[in-house]
């Protein structure tokens, strides 16, 4: 096995020991460290050594550029970028100027025709980038360059049209979209000198929902050289997905890695695996956390409320725990899951509602706010997008509903006291309004309401905070044939309740 350790078009040299050496490990030369043995012998040849591997870093953000002035760059093959996985890795300034210059070669290029208009000219470099910008992103069309800043008004940047907004610089698209434009502008521009090469991207999921990450693999599959192979670091199911339809169709195209289960204190040997349900179990736990452990529900309720980071997040992904406990008895083949804001349970950001029905398909989304300070109008545009939204205020409203109060104080024994702990109610709200807040946000005075329960009820165990004590204490109150049911019940599933 031959020792290769070439890197983005340079050998490793001035290697950071502090980096590369594993902690308790005796020390070992860099020639000790990396073996990369090749289907083929490697070449001789010094360039053709240069080009074997191509690797991005996942620090690949670049937010804006402007380029004033520039001379021509050298080959991307003698390039010293990124000589470790944590360094930063921005290419679109660099890429934009070898387009200028490989633009400005052709009208000098003897093999092409005199009469070859200025637009054909132009899109020989950027219409491979125009076509697959677009292939994702429907309504983004790659319009051109703006040459240098200190030609007229235009900037030294790229120039869209989006939607109806022409001349939309690069500044200004959103990170998706800023992430994917990145990845296809370096495979249109390296591919012609990376073009035997093992691409190596790590993390290509960055900013990107799971939907747009299958579109971008296709597309740079489609972009790459024929002889290239593309190596990806990833837990997306977005791009894991992707993969998996393709080594469907072309299973001796697609090689699944898996590191998980192995103990890198010891030697280890990695093999290819075949996807089988226990992967993508797991896969699933890395990738969608809890959402791994839906058993494929008819219908998922994407709510507000910050999602768990973990088994131990108590404090995570409240409104999802009292709604599945509401609901759960009735509805057992319906879930919830808490998704963040409510803006992020609208948009869904994080891409779930679209890797849920990947996973499950023909599961129904459906996405529940909080009322808040919303105006009806407000509200009618929402509903007509789809999105449900609470009659309260909040779901704190219901759970600290009347009749809710008066189920705890019967199932404390307290029947009698019924009045007692309204009134504890009113007060605690009173209190709250007399501090600037309003009348109907529930949850201000949840607090209050809590503690004067407790008190007054004599209850040991209600939930050491005001969530818990909703969540755990009051969320199981609310039952099937009480008013409060039924009203909410109208709100979240009301094609299940005949409303």
């Amino acid at each position: 096995m031959k020792n290769w350790h070439y890197w983005n078009g340079g050998v490793l040299t001035g290697i950071e020991e502090a980096y590369i050496q594993k902690v308790g490990t005796p020390t070992r030369s860099i020639d000790d460290h990396v073996f990369v043995n090749f289907h083929e012998p490697i070449p001789d040849d010094a360039t053709a050594k240069k080009k074997l591997v191509y690797a991005r870093t996942a620090f690949r953000n670049e937010a804006d550029f402007n380029i004033s002035s520039f001379s021509r760059l050298d080959s991307p093959l003698n390039e010293n970028r990124a000589s470790r996985m944590i360094d930063t890795d921005a290419t679109v300034s660099q890429n934009y100027q070898r387009l200028i210059m490989q633009t400005v070669d052709g009208v000098f290029d003897s093999s092409l025709s005199e009469d070859m208009p200025r637009s054909e000219l132009r899109d020989r470099i950027i219409g491979r980038a125009r076509t697959a910008v677009s292939s994702i992103f429907p309504d983004l069309v790659l319009d051109g360059v703006g040459g240098l800043a200190s030609a007229g008004s235009l900037q030294g940047s790229f120039y869209f049209t989006k939607g109806e907004s022409a001349g939309f610089l690069y500044k200004n698209l959103s990170a998706g979209e800023k992430s994917a434009f990145d990845l296809l502008l370096d495979c249109v521009i390296k591919s012609s000198y990376f073009d035997d090469s093992v691409w190596c991207i790590d993390e290509p999921e960055t900013h990107l929902n799971s939907r747009v990450q299958s579109l971008l693999l296709h597309a740079m599959l489609q972009l790459l050289p024929e002889n290239c192979q593309l190596w990806l670091a990833s837990h997306s199911i977005g791009f894991m997905k992707q993969a998996w339809e393709l080594s469907r169709a072309q299973p001796d195209d697609v090689c699944f890695i898996d590191l998980e289960g192995h103990d890198f204190d010891q030697a280890v040997v990695i093999e290819p695996v075949k996807p089988s349900r226990e992967f993508w179990s797991r896969t699933l736990r890395v990738a969608l956390g809890d959402l791994a452990a839906l058993v494929a529900p008819s219908r998922v309720i994407l709510c507000e409320g910050r999602p768990q980071t973990g088994a131990n997040d108590v404090k995570a992904a409240f409104d999802a725990a009292c709604y599945r406990t509401i609901f759960s008895e009735k509805y057992p083949d319906v879930d919830f899951v808490s998704v963040g804001s409510a803006s992020e349970a609208v948009n869904d950001r994080l891409g779930v509602a679209h890797a849920l029905q990947t996973i499950t398909p023909g599961t129904v989304i459906n996405r529940l706010i909080d009322r808040d300070s919303r105006s009806q109008q407000e509200i009618e545009i929402l509903e007509q997008e789809g999105t449900r939204v609470l009659g309260r205020r909040h779901l704190e409203a219901y759970l600290l509903d009347d009749e809710v109060i008066e189920a705890l104080c019967r199932e404390a024994g307290m029947g009698a006291k019924v009045a007692d702990a309204l009134e504890v109610k009113q007060r605690a709200i009173a209190d709250s309004v007399a501090r600037g807040n309003d009348a109907d946000d529930v949850k201000r005075a949840a607090g209050s309401i809590r503690d004067g329960l407790r008190k007054l009820l004599s209850l040991a165990t209600p939930g050491s905070t005001p969530d818990a004590f909703l969540r755990d204490t009051m969320a199981p109150l609310v039952r099937e044939g009480m008013a409060v049911y039924s009203e909410l019940e109208a709100i979240v599933l009301p094609e299940e309740s005949g409303s």
